[in-house]
């Protein structure tokens, strides 16, 4: 089953300074954080907030194909989660067909929010993300890797609903 979300903020990890998207349930309280590249931050962020650039960004570029070729994004689904690897799918229409394609939940995010699709988490994805939730063995018993170890047990799910964009 499918999970509609939103994007309810974006955070930095302070270990990696790297951005955090964070995508809220419609239905109930669930959460989940997705480590997305800076770029991809960037542009999601330029869409929430109406920031327009001189010249478009590389997903404002891909809408602008899509629409002068009249395929629209129906919705984006984040569909697996395999090695804490996010995975996703992009829903695209035309007048010909229906098709689909894979993506990286930044991309399918990005892409969605140009085009006003709908988002959605699948409902094992967040069986997957939630087995890791608990009694997990630290493997990296590097001074980095404790580093990480206590930062990432100090975070609750409340914890992510106080970050806005």
């Amino acid at each position: 089953m499918l999970r509609e979300v939103s994007v309810a903020g974006m955070t930095m990890d302070p270990t990696s300074n790297t951005p955090i998207i964070i995508l809220k349930s419609l239905e109930d309280d669930y959460t989940i954080p997705i480590w997305i590249g800076l770029l991809e931050a960037t542009s999601i962020v330029a869409v929430l907030q109406n920031i327009n650039f001189d010249r478009p960004m590389t997903h404002d570029l891909f809408k602008n194909l899509c629409d002068d070729l009249h395929i629209e994004v129906s919705k984006v689904e984040v569909c697996d989660l395999k090695d804490n690897t996010f995975f996703a799918k992009i829903y695209f229409i035309s007048d010909e067909k229906t098709f689909s394609m894979d993506a990286r939940p930044s991309d399918a995010i990005a892409i969605a929010l140009r085009f006003h699709a709908s988002i959605y988490v699948d409902d094992k994805v967040i069986r997957k993300s939630k087995a890791v939730d608990g009694d997990a063995e630290m493997v990296d018993k590097s001074k980095e890797g404790k580093k990480w170890a206590e930062y990432l047990e100090k975070f609750s799910p409340e914890d992510f609903g106080k970050y806005k964009i």
